[in-house]
């Protein structure tokens, strides 16, 4: 393998793969006294306190997907609606004297890596600036403020009203656990943050579309990272920029002139960065693998996902806020229990890519990821290995790379859900999910098979947007899970080679990113849930 941004990113993934005989480094141990403070601060940063939602928007189940309504205007309360509803918390848990907050937003260990900045539109609260979002809290901390004619020339570059969010990871935040495993869990959860995003834009009438040329460089200098002093190892790594805008608008704004983002980088940033940790483990390969996939300057490129039916189903109940505000991350399932396959497809169908669907219309790149599907408890459907086809251009290639005697007998009409072989996979999904019995305990678990190698060597870059894609997948189905009254959770942990061989996949063209499973939840009576915000209520 050649000394090259794509090597080194390959090497990674290769090192960081879990083994039955030998798992990624880490630690090996939880060093609590060092374990880092979930919520970052700016101190010293004027703090606008936000309103939360007195109503939620009144979008059926439906309207997480398309946007039905128009557009509601760009307010201090609109966009605290939004920030509440994608990035927020969702409840406290408590047990035996330790209390921790969960948040809409997923994240791998609950340790949430992810932080939101914005650049927000001037309203009668406060004046045009570059904000970092407190969830704790639920406010913005003024980071800049920015000129009207910085302003003026933002809005007239994109030809649309609206407003950026950005989002950051901190390494430390996963690698504190997860050891050199973490780099891929911190874009795990970049992937979940940016469905949360687009999925709430919705409910305002308002769609999502990334900067996709924009290069890394070019975020941290608008973001105020390059005029920041972190403590060492919490330092925030810049992931994407994003515009939120009406909905069926298209922002004409691929990139920022090198005139606005100069403009930026005279701006007078303030606050401090909050110290996460008193002692930190330096994870050197991290470290590297970051910087060699950091995204360099491209052509911005918003690809087409097409059109496809929807799969027939019955709508549930719930309100697109409901499901936001109820999902969570399931611990046990009931074997004894299945759902109906109704469900099943419905769950599957939400996360095909459809243009002007959300959450993969935001403008990142093609399809590249499929979904390996280990069937358990499925009313009417054959327990078995089943693969959903998200790209119908890759599908060629996954039957012949794959074992030779997979039936690949289609489930639907006009629905890219294939059988590849019957059985019972429970003590195998089990077995490859580092032998964590809710992989196969549930209805069914799945493995995320990413069109891989090819396109790392390419564009190293896209390595971090495979994770990312995962993340997105993975929303959905947390989101698919609690609509239909069961629960998901994602599973970082399995044996990556093992999976591929299972397969027959002998080359590195399809590679497994991430896990999830879904099942009726055995709840957890010993756990006492609070309100979101019941410690702001004095506020």
């Amino acid at each position: 393998m050649s000394d090259s941004p794509a090597g080194d990113i390959l090497r990674y993934h290769e090192q960081t793969k879990h083994h039955p005989d030998r798992y990624a480094r880490s630690l090996g141990y939880m060093d609590y006294d060092n374990q880092p403070n979930p919520f970052r601060f700016y101190e010293g940063a004027p703090v606008i306190a936000l309103p939360l939602l007195a109503k939620d928007p009144v979008a059926g189940y439906l309207g997480l997907y398309e946007s039905a309504r128009s557009p509601e205007p760009f307010t201090t309360a609109t966009m605290a609606g939004f920030l509440e509803l994608s990035m927020g918390l969702s409840a406290w848990k408590a047990v035996s004297g330790s209390r921790w907050a969960l948040r809409m937003n997923p994240s791998s260990g609950n340790l949430h890596p992810t932080e939101a900045h914005l650049i927000l539109p001037p309203t009668r609260e406060f004046a045009s600036g570059v904000f970092h979002y407190s969830p704790l809290r639920h406010a913005l901390e003024q980071r800049a403020e920015i000129p009207a004619e910085l302003w003026q020339s933002l809005r007239a570059q994109a030809d649309s009203d609206g407003f950026w969010v950005g989002l950051s990871s901190i390494f430390w935040r996963e690698s504190w656990k997860y050891g050199e495993r973490a780099f891929r869990y911190c874009n795990h959860d970049v992937g979940h943050a940016l469905a949360a995003l687009r999925f709430s834009a919705n409910l305002f009438g308002w769609g999502l579309t990334c900067l996709d040329g924009l290069p890394d460089a070019a975020i941290a200098t608008v973001l105020g990272f390059s005029r920041t002093t972190f403590p060492a190892q919490e330092d925030e790594h810049p992931d994407l920029l994003g515009m939120v805008h009406p909905h069926g608008s298209t922002p004409s704004l691929p990139g920022l002139s090198d005139e606005t983002v100069a403009a930026f980088a005279g701006l007078a940033f303030q606050g401090q960065p909050n110290r996460l940790s008193r002692e930190h483990v330096d994870w050197e390969i991290i470290a590297r693998a970051a910087a060699q996939s950091r995204k360099p300057t491209t052509a911005a490129r918003w690809p087409r996902q097409g059109q496809r039916p929807r799969a027939a189903t019955d709508a549930p109940a719930l309100s697109a806020a409901e499901v936001i505000r109820r999902r969570r991350s399931a611990t046990a399932f009931d074997r004894r229990k299945a759902i109906a396959c109704r469900d099943f497809i419905a769950m599957l169908d939400n996360t095909l890519p459809r243009d002007g669907i959300a959450p993969f219309d935001v403008g990142l790149m093609p399809a590249a990821l499929h979904l390996v599907i280990f069937v358990h408890a499925v009313d009417g459907l054959t327990p078995g290995l089943y693969l959903l086809c998200r790209n119908d251009d890759d599908l060629p290639d996954l039957r012949r790379l794959t074992r030779p005697d997979f039936a690949w007998r289609p489930v639907a009409p006009d629905f890219p859900l294939f059988l590849l072989t019957e059985g019972d996979f429970r003590q195998a999904a089990t077995r490859l999910s580092c032998h964590q019995d809710i992989a196969g305990s549930g209805a069914f678990c799945l493995g995320m098979l990413a069109r891989f190698g090819e396109r790392v060597r390419r564009e190293p870059f896209r390595y971090r947007h495979l994770f990312w894609e995962s993340g997105m997948i993975g929303q959905t189905l947390y989101l698919e899970a609690e609509a239909h009254r069961v629960r998901g959770t994602g599973i970082g942990c399995f044996f990556d080679d093992e999976v591929h061989e299972l397969l027959g996949l002998e080359t590195d063209d399809f590679q497994s990113l991430y896990h999830f499973t879904v099942g009726t939840p055995v709840e957890d009576s010993r756990l006492t849930t609070l309100p979101p915000y019941f410690h702001l209520k004095d506020r």
